[in-house]
């Protein structure tokens, strides 16, 4: 079977950001009718389209589809969850890794859920500070558990590529709610994000 890929776009955004991106290549100096560049007015409209997605999905919802009451109640850590980001300032890429745990406090999520809600919010113009307490927010508003915590590993390409141009520079974020505001459940959560699983 041939593989069919398939994804689904507003045809009316695309064709206006297709103008606008059209209009600022030329702009920019270049020719817009060359072979190489004739779709990627186009192409750019989708790729930003699938990049702020997460404007279009609730994020709380896709927790709240898969919430299911179990009795645990010790830490549940889902680490190295990916992540990809536009940064609103330049609308230049930042990635990297989210590490979240909760305490379940009557509800557990399906451990899908959370990387899902990661991209929800880091698929739209961000800074860092911001996604992070979204991410923390949304779990702790709608699974209601005994705590939260949340810690975002990044590297920024508008620090990276112009600016002050340091490739090497990580920024670190972080938020806690709840028992992971103790410092003694807060340093346990820290501890085994940190350590590599042999």
């Amino acid at each position: 079977m041939l593989y069919k890929h398939f994804e689904e776009y507003n045809m009316q955004v695309t064709d206006d950001v297709k103008d606008r991106y059209k209009h600022i290549i030329e702009d920019l100096g270049e020719d817009t009718s060359r072979q190489g560049l004739l779709k990627t007015p186009e192409r750019a409209s989708k790729a930003m389209q699938f990049l702020t997605q997460g404007y279009h999905q609730d994020a709380a919802e896709i927790l709240r589809s898969a919430m299911f009451d179990e009795s645990y109640n010790e830490m549940v850590i889902v680490k190295d969850i990916e992540l990809y980001s536009l940064c609103e300032h330049h609308m230049l890429p930042f990635f990297g890794k989210a590490h979240i745990a909760y305490i379940p406090n009557g509800k557990i999520v399906g451990l899908s859920k959370i990387p899902r809600i990661v991209d929800v919010f880091a698929r739209r113009l961000q800074v860092q500070e911001r996604l992070t307490e979204q991410i923390l927010d949304c779990i702790n508003d709608t699974l209601k558990p005994q705590g939260v915590a949340v810690v975002i590993e990044a590297s920024h390409m508008c620090m990276m590529m112009r600016g002050v141009q340091k490739q090497n520079s990580v920024t670190t974020t972080s938020g806690f709610r709840g028992q992971f505001e103790k410092i003694e459940t807060r340093n346990e959560f820290l501890k085994l994000i940190s350590e590599k699983l042999s």
